[in-house]
């Protein structure tokens, strides 16, 4: 599989645009403040990170790179951090030019993102990066093939399991539905601790029937700016 960076447009100078899919990578009232909004607060984080040895995230589209250097620098503020592993899907990677770009806009990230960038060369299949108190694990691929991986006998990737916490943050559902399959969700739950959540901007009624359909208890909560409804959950207990 040949990578071939995204056709992005950019908007107000800073804020990119994938014109494949008509959507932004994040918010343009505020992209920092919405990664904290929707999916820390929506998982409970970082409170949930006090008392952890170890804490679990995964993400279905890692695009700027921007919640995974929100969570780092979120860790990084504790006394006693959990080491962290970052899971991510990503189909279209970003070129290291294009990261750079984007996350120019977040200055208070700058020390993060540039060790990211500088060490930013996705190849397909699984990649692992390094941070000071973080593993990152990017899949570049369909992350309906990949998420097979995970969990599996013997399989490489299984000591990523289970997830403690998940931020679904695909490109808009009615743009991008392969990120809010059914078949996609129930393999997400299935690798979710027993205390495990979800957060997500997107409040639409298919995507909350499927979170529900695949084995997750969700209410809809306060959005960020000016969306009204974002949606939290947790992994539904045995009946």
């Amino acid at each position: 599989m040949a990578i071939k960076p995204p056709d992005l447009e950019w908007l107000d100078g800073d804020v990119p645009r994938a014109a494949g899919f008509n959507d932004t990578y994040f918010s343009k009232a505020g992209g920092l403040e919405e990664t904290r909004h929707v999916f820390l607060a929506g998982n409970g984080l970082p409170e949930r990170f006090e008392g952890r040895t170890h804490f679990t995230i995964a993400e279905f589209g890692f695009g700027t790179g921007l919640n995974f250097l929100t969570t780092l620098a979120a860790v990084g503020g504790l006394a006693r951090p959990p080491a962290l592993t970052f899971l991510s899907f990503e189909l279209y990677p970003m070129s290291a030019p294009q990261l750079e770009r984007a996350l120019s806009a977040f200055p208070e990230l700058s020390k993060y993102a540039q060790t990211l960038v500088s060490a930013w060369a996705p190849a397909p299949g699984w990649n692992r990066l390094a941070f000071p108190g973080a593993d990152l694990v990017v899949g570049i691929g369909d992350a309906r093939e990949l998420i097979a991986d995970l969990g599996r006998q013997g399989a490489g990737e299984s000591a990523l399991t289970p997830v403690d916490a998940w931020y679904l943050d695909g490109f808009s559902p009615a743009r991008n539905p392969e990120l809010w399959d059914p078949d996609l969700l129930k393999k997400a739950a299935d690798l979710t601790a027993g205390d495990g959540t979800l957060a997500t901007y997107s409040a639409a009624g298919w995507v909350r029937r499927n979170l529900q359909a695949a084995g997750f208890t969700i209410e809809k909560t306060a959005g960020f700016a000016g969306k009204r409804e974002m949606v939290i959950g947790r992994k539904t207990a045995p009946a």
